[in-house]
């Protein structure tokens, strides 16, 4: 069979241990930097307000540009990674990081850093996607959960980076200067990556399917008809993106405007938090082959497992001032099984549609995040109108962010047997 064939071609391809070691710790720098970005709004959310006199509902939309600009590249992103590999689209991607850094570095008002933040938000879109498509094929099979959980946690090192060190660096530098060095080390990433990452060679049985040409919306048909992908699809969204949302965002707030902290305790609550994470992932990418040897695939994970956010989750709603950086770290950890869906996905395609399969999820995971942080931030301020006080606001919020969560399992519940 062609899958067979594929297969094949990719065992064939696979990488000696000390070519990918090299090639896991390239892309993991570039992933390092893409979550640092992503997460830095919630450390200088004290600052940017202070300084630009942003609202909730601002806060959010920035926050959320980055996920925007993310989420538009994922279609065409996943059909190049296809076509030209990881090397050639994320070091193209990258450039666009580098200018965006830079853009927000100068910014002098709010639609500034806006633009500059979607600019990023492209820029950094293939760092997970570029090497998860190349892992798939220059992975031993059950290595490449492995893979995905490592470079989660080295993510999650970008996220604890941008907590606590940022807060450190603010007062020394200035958060300008900061989004200067920021780009510098993207282009230090970009040129270990040119010299490190293999060239891209694509199946001859692939490429011979492939010939016809077919526009990128067609090329997607098979993934977006497969069972397995739209029993995902809501649970990527809500519960997925929620986890995104509240850790690059809303937990920084909340513990601020609701639990009381200074800024400097919220940066601290936030650096434990990705610490919690970063171990979370580790252990994952530790674990992960020694249960799926014993038949705890990841739909059974995730079925198990995905319940105990919504208890950490009803207990945040509930205690309100009393929930701090120790329940939003409960919520990160336990909501870590849904990351298990995003490998799980890759691998229920073959290996020639592996991209666009992973970039497609990606869409739905990243333009949740974008809807989660500003849905949250609208909510809060439109529950200000209604006349609560803002900790209630945001318990209401998140109340209603529980709701889309519960609804998302239930339908993966309903129709994963079918996939």
């Amino acid at each position: 069979s062609l899958f067979f064939r594929n297969q094949v071609a990719m065992t064939n391809d696979v990488l000696p241990r000390r070519a990918a070691v090299w090639v896991f710790a390239v892309f993991a720098s570039a992933y390092f930097l893409s979550t640092l970005l992503r997460a830095i709004t919630a450390t200088l959310s004290p600052t940017l307000t202070l300084e630009f006199g942003l609202q909730a509902r601002d806060l959010g939309l920035l926050a959320g540009g980055y996920f925007f600009g993310f989420s538009l590249t994922q279609l065409p992103m996943g059909h190049w990674l296809d076509q030209h590999g990881p090397k050639k689209v994320v070091l193209s991607f990258l450039g666009v990081a580098v200018l965006g850094c830079l853009v927000f570095a100068w910014a002098s008002d709010f639609t500034g850093l806006l633009f500059a933040r979607m600019l990023i938000g492209v820029g950094v879109s293939a760092c997970l996607m570029a090497p998860l498509t190349g892992y798939r094929r220059w992975l031993k099979l059950e290595k490449q959960q492995r893979a995905n959980s490592w470079m989660l946690m080295t993510g999650a090192f970008g996220m604890l980076a941008s907590t606590l060190p940022v807060q450190w660096l603010l007062p020394v530098v200035g958060w300008r200067w900061l989004f200067v060095g920021l780009a510098l080390l993207i282009v230090i990433s970009m040129a270990l990556m040119a010299w490190q990452v293999p060239a891209w060679r694509q199946p001859a049985a692939v490429g011979a399917q492939e010939a016809a040409p077919t526009g990128i919306l067609a090329s997607y048909a098979q993934v977006w008809r497969h069972p397995y992908f739209r029993a995902l699809t809501p649970m990527g969204f809500f519960n997925y993106g929620g986890l995104i949302a509240m850790q690059t965002l809303w937990a920084g707030p909340w513990m601020i405007k609701v639990s009381g902290y200074s800024p400097l305790d919220a940066a601290t609550g936030l650096f434990w938090i990705n610490v919690c994470m970063l171990f979370t992932f580790w252990l994952w990418g530790l674990i992960t082959p020694m249960l799926f040897a014993r038949g705890l695939t990841a739909n059974r994970l995730m079925t198990g497992g995905v319940p105990l956010v919504f208890c950490v989750l009803i207990y945040i709603v509930w205690a309100g001032a009393d929930a701090g950086a120790l329940h939003w770290a409960l919520f990160c950890m336990t909501s870590s099984f849904v990351s298990l869906a995003q490998p799980a996905v890759g691998m229920a395609f073959p290996g020639h549609l592996a991209g666009r399969a992973l970039s497609a999820y990606n869409l739905v995971l990243f333009l949740g995040v974008f809807v989660v942080q500003w849905g949250v931030g609208l909510m809060i301020d439109g529950f200000k109108g209604m006349g609560l006080m803002e900790p209630q606001a945001f318990q209401a919020a998140m109340a209603v962010f529980l709701v889309t969560c519960l609804a998302s399992y239930a339908y993966f519940l309903k129709h994963k047997s079918d996939s």
